[in-house]
């Protein structure tokens, strides 16, 4: 590598692989990292729940639906539902759009509470712009309307006041009221089943035996690397909200499997804990590297040496102080995989 290509690659990469060495460096040393238990499960029957339904909306400056058969028929069949009969049960204008909308439904969800909707086109309309959406059930996969939406759209903007690029996709803020509970009888529970969110069998035995030590007793098991059972003591009984309170906040050390992960299209290298290199040398272009046991064989002319199975944190130091660019290190990362070297799983996104 000449003087003059180092000197303009380096200011900019090295901010890079600093940072990755300062968090390679915070990873190794402990092994692994405390979360709350909040943070790395969930649990069973707690989720959202996706809303879905098929409105209409009106107001639009001509960049409405031009021919789009099911608009008409919809403003025909809601003219006739508002005492107005329309002979062949068909309009046509450039003025309405239909569309889909789509929610998320929060867990324990109440009547009466509010959530946001999307509402995105699907005939031929241009843009959503200054529309509005008229009243739309939300259903639920089981069927049931969970949810009516309603109210003007906003499809957002940038500081020069020209729209973005999907003006035919909108939301509405609070734009649909619940209409139906979801009812969990979730105080009366006698057992709770937490999920991982990565699953990994250290890291479930942690959380079994931790939860046990909180508890006093035996309450819960580990049924696999992703799942663990927990039976809500007697003293607990009817109230499982002050129970989960207590275990969700439980500090656990999370374990996983050392892991590479490369995205070739950004340049981006993150890399976790845990992950080693195992002997061997590495030439890639003007860039010459090698791993070596300690204290067995001389420093190569050109060649950066690294003694007593680096981990990530030397590794990057190294590659940081020759200049490497992302591109390097994602070619040198896929090589030390290919031969075994590389003690970590590599994901190229």
């Amino acid at each position: 590598m000449n003087t003059d290509s180092k000197r303009i690659a380096k200011p900019v990469t090295s901010c890079l692989l600093l940072a990755l060495a300062l968090l390679a460096g915070a990873l190794v040393p402990s092994g692994a990292q405390a979360a709350r238990l909040k943070d790395i499960a969930a649990i069973k029957g707690v989720r959202e729940n996706i809303l879905i339904g098929y409105g209409i909306v009106v107001g639009l400056k001509g960049t409405g639906d031009s021919s789009a058969d099911v608009t008409g028929q919809s403003l025909g069949r809601l003219f006739n539902k508002l005492g107005l009969e329309v002979q062949g049960n068909t309009v046509k204008s450039k003025n309405a759009a239909a569309v889909i909308v789509t929610a998320k439904l929060p867990p324990f969800a109440r009547v009466g509470n509010q959530i946001d909707v999307t509402v995105s086109s699907i005939g031929d309309a241009t843009s959503l712009e200054g529309g509005v959406l008229l009243v739309t059930p939300l259903r639920a996969g089981d069927q049931n309307v969970y949810a009516v939406a309603q109210g003007a759209l906003s499809i957002g903007g940038v500081a020069d006041g020209t729209t973005k690029n999907f003006p035919t996709v909108g939301r509405v803020v609070s734009g649909a009221t619940i209409e139906k509970d979801v009812d969990i009888n979730f105080a009366g529970k006698k057992s709770f089943r937490l999920s991982l969110t990565n699953p990994d069998f250290t890291t479930a035995a942690r959380v079994a035996a931790l939860i046990n030590g909180e508890l006093g007793g035996k309450f819960a098991s580990a049924r696999d690397s992703g799942t663990i059972d927990v039976v809500v003591p007697f003293n607990y009984d009817g109230n499982s909200v002050e129970l989960l309170a207590t275990l969700e906040n439980i500090n656990v050390n999370v374990d996983s499997k050392a892991k590479v992960v490369l995205n070739e299209r950004t340049g981006t290298i993150v890399m976790g804990s845990g992950v080693s290199i195992l002997p061997v040398a590495i030439s890639h272009g003007d860039l010459a590297i090698e791993v070596k046991d300690a204290g067995k064989g001389a420093k190569p002319l050109r060649v950066l040496e690294l003694k007593s199975a680096p981990n990530v944190s030397d590794l990057v130091k190294a590659l940081n102080a020759l200049g490497v660019q992302p591109k390097d290190l994602t070619a040198i990362f896929q090589t030390l995989k290919q031969v075994g070297a590389l003690q970590a799983d590599v994901e190229i996104m």
